[in-house]
């Protein structure tokens, strides 16, 4: 994975009354990281020397500066004086602090370090808001699968963070209409988490399908037809399936966007008469390019955050049909959805279901990409609120036949609301007392501690479960 974090690393000790080197604390340290580097992605830089002093810390921090890190990680190797640990959390940096176990439990203290820990974080309190410019703190052995995970979760969160900090949103066609709940200021998004938002005539999109080579397209519908089946639609449908996904995927390269957010409907299917769906699902899964249907500028953001975290894209889903007889939710939609969440049976492509539906041509404008997802567990988040705000879940995937309506769907059960158990009939509260926009991520895999860090660095406000109620509560939408 390629490095998009720096972290800084400083050492720190009571020269001469502490003996990190004799313990090996140091090269244990740096072996740790030079593991997760590879795993995470992220670069280390070590400043020069042992911090005993103000100074040297204050030397440390403008190596720092220099070398643009994005988190100092300041290790107490031995008992360090509080103005070194000062120095650091008062710094314009985000910060993790952390102290290893005593090597000898009896006998003369040998590094007598947790106590640093423990005074670095009091004064962290004191110099430092930490509710907008949070410090963490990490205690255990650097071989300990315990502190491994912890500093992985804290990593993994902050490359995610850092992913956001200039990446480009390509708008294609603008929202789509009256979805006035995913309007988005593009000024509080560049202001919350650095991201550009830039916007494309759907003119643009629609002249670059036609222009692109016979030829090229034609490969690239067999590539397609390598993927999954192709059930019903015609070789028109795919010959302009194909030409929007390189239209789409030419237009992301030149722009330098990392995303797109596109109006799927109903411009596309005056003119040139199909729906996109299938050439996001192909982007999604060949490129890990997130194409967000609608316009949905934050569902965007929000597989950006997917593919920082799991390195992969999920699918942008409706909560469609919850089931409270049975405590199960159907997730779906006719949109795109990469084609490697699909169960065994895998994925085909087939004629989007309802547009067209009632016309004499019937359902013919294609297409999409038609899959039941794999069994196992589930994230399922959002951005909210201009990007003041996320919301994440957890589920499991369960078979259910019937399996749900024609498009990328699943069935889901068990759920935890950013941790906290909930019921079905809390998930629906939950998202209906806090206003969530109804496009929401999901992505194989737990990723609950990871996500909440994200949103704790990123200082968007959690979005806790609600109950399911059987009267008004005012409070609950708080």
């Amino acid at each position: 994975m390629s490095p998009s974090l720096t972290v800084g690393l400083i050492r720190a000790n009571l020269d001469g009354r502490y003996f990190p080197e004799k313990h090996g604390v140091w090269d244990q340290v740096e072996r740790t990281l030079g593991k997760l580097a590879d795993t995470v992605g992220f670069r280390t830089v070590l400043t020069e020397g042992v911090a005993a002093s103000a100074d040297d810390a204050r030397k440390a921090l403008a190596t720092c500066e220099t070398e643009g890190v994005d988190i100092v990680l300041l290790v107490h190797g031995g008992f360090t004086m509080g103005d070194v640990g000062r120095e650091i959390v008062a710094s314009r940096f985000r910060v993790g602090v952390w102290t290893v176990p005593e090597p000898v439990r009896t006998g003369d203290v040998q590094l007598n370090n947790f106590v640093s820990l423990n005074m670095t974080m009091s004064v962290a309190r004191l110099v430092r808001d930490l509710r907008a410019r949070p410090v963490q703190w990490f205690h255990g052995a650097p071989d300990s699968p315990a502190l491994v995970t912890r500093l992985t979760t804290t990593l993994t969160a902050l490359r995610a963070v850092r992913s956001l900090e200039g990446a480009r949103i390509g708008v294609v066609g603008g929202l789509a209409p009256t979805f006035y709940n995913m309007e988005v200021s593009t000024n509080a998004l560049r202001a919350r988490l650095g991201v550009e938002v830039a916007g494309h005539d759907m003119h643009e999109l629609t002249g670059r399908m036609a222009a692109v080579d016979a030829g090229r397209a034609a490969d690239e519908v067999t590539a397609m037809r390598a993927a999954a089946e192709v059930r019903g639609v015609s070789d028109a449908g795919m010959d302009v399936t194909a030409r929007a996904a390189l239209a789409l995927r030419d237009l992301a390269a030149e722009a330098s966007h990392d995303a797109l957010a596109v109006s799927d409907w109903p411009a596309l299917q005056d003119d040139p008469g199909m729906h996109p769906g299938a050439a996001f699902s192909w982007l999604e899964e060949t490129d890990a390019l997130p194409c967000a249907s609608e316009g949905d500028v934050l569902g965007a953001v929000t597989q950006l955050v997917a593919r920082a975290v799991t390195g992969r894209v999920g699918t942008l889903l409706d909560m469609t049909e919850p089931d409270l007889d049975t405590g199960q939710l159907l997730m779906w939609h006719g949109g795109g959805g990469p084609l490697y969440m699909a169960d065994d049976r895998g994925a085909a492509w087939i004629n989007h279901p309802m547009i067209g539906r009632g016309t004499p041509e019937g359902p013919t404008y294609g297409a999409i990409a038609d899959f039941v997802f794999a069994p196992g567990p589930v994230s399922v988040f959002r951005v909210a609120r201009e990007a003041s705000a996320f919301f994440q879940m957890t589920a499991n995937v369960v078979p259910r036949d019937p399996s749900g309506f024609d498009g990328c769907r699943g069935w889901l059960e068990d759920f935890a609301i950013a941790g906290e158990a909930a019921s079905l009939g809390d998930v629906v509260a939950t998202v209906m007392t806090h206003g969530l926009e109804h496009h929401f991520i999901a992505v194989p895999g737990d990723h609950a501690n990871v996500l909440a860090e994200f949103a704790a660095w990123a200082l968007m406000l959690p979005l806790g479960r609600r109950p399911m109620r059987d009267h008004l509560v005012p409070d609950d939408y708080g």
